[in-house]
């Protein structure tokens, strides 16, 4: 099955057959620290989240992803086993072409599951990470927010998906929200990336323990470093070439 958007070629195409009751969605695009990705990652992990399909979009750009030597489709979508939670997490960076077919795409599945709100969890570039969150939404979810812990921005751009999504809502029937750190403009951020899960904790009732992640920071620099190196070994000249 596949949620089209009919005035494109985009399409959500949906691998396994769910049954979603207006779920709440979770989503992370590339950004600042990545924390976007690592922390809607870890948020599906925890949960025990299955794959139910991906995005198809000759907007997307020609690329891959992999881990642990396994390919898998860079804008997937996922879902918890009663079908209350959904997660989007996208690894490639999306170019401004087209842009607008993918968010529309993105809105017309979340309508037609019946989903009322859409959380995007992103970072703002920055030397230090204070581990504090903000939001930017509409009236009533920023006082839920600040009464959670997680003060509203007063003001500010948001830029690229996250921004075109949440433009979207306005005019629509889902709310959208962002939940926002400080996050490295360097590297993988994953103290970043649990200050977010922690925020979703308190604003959304759950659970995660964040342990693990916070945990991540060496590990992740050794595999970013590790696939550095391996990109510059199978991409440099050989002797020959250079000639």
């Amino acid at each position: 099955m596949c949620i089209r958007d009919r005035s494109s070629d985009d399409e959500v195409y949906e691998i396994k057959k769910t049954v979603l009751k207006s779920p709440i969605i979770f989503a992370g695009f590339v950004g600042a620290g990545l924390v976007g990705p690592l922390s809607v990652g870890y948020v599906i992990d925890k949960l025990k989240m299955e794959e139910i399909g991906y995005l198809r979009s000759r907007h997307l750009p020609p690329s891959t992803v992999f881990m642990q030597g396994r390919l898998r489709h860079p804008f997937r979508f996922y879902a918890n086993n009663d079908g209350t939670i959904c997660a989007i997490i996208c690894e490639i960076t999306l170019q401004m072409e087209g842009l607008y077919d993918i968010i529309s795409t993105i809105l017309d599945w979340a309508e037609e599951k019946g989903s009322h709100e859409i959380v995007i969890l992103d970072g703002v570039a920055s030397a230090t990470h204070d581990d504090k969150a903000f939001c930017a939404a509409e009236d009533d979810l920023c006082r839920v927010m600040e009464n959670n812990d997680i003060k509203m921005i007063p003001q500010g751009f948001i830029t690229g998906v996250a921004g075109g999504i949440l433009n979207e809502c306005l005019v629509r029937r889902i709310q959208g929200v962002t939940l926002l750190v400080k996050a490295s403009d360097k590297k993988p951020d994953p103290l970043a990336a649990a200050t977010l899960v922690d925020a979703v904790n308190r604003a959304y009732q759950m659970s995660i323990d964040t342990t693990e992640l916070r945990k991540k920071k060496k590990r992740l620099g050794a595999d970013f470093k590790e696939l550095s190196e391996n990109c510059l070994l199978y991409t440099s000249p050989s002797p020959r070439d250079r000639g």
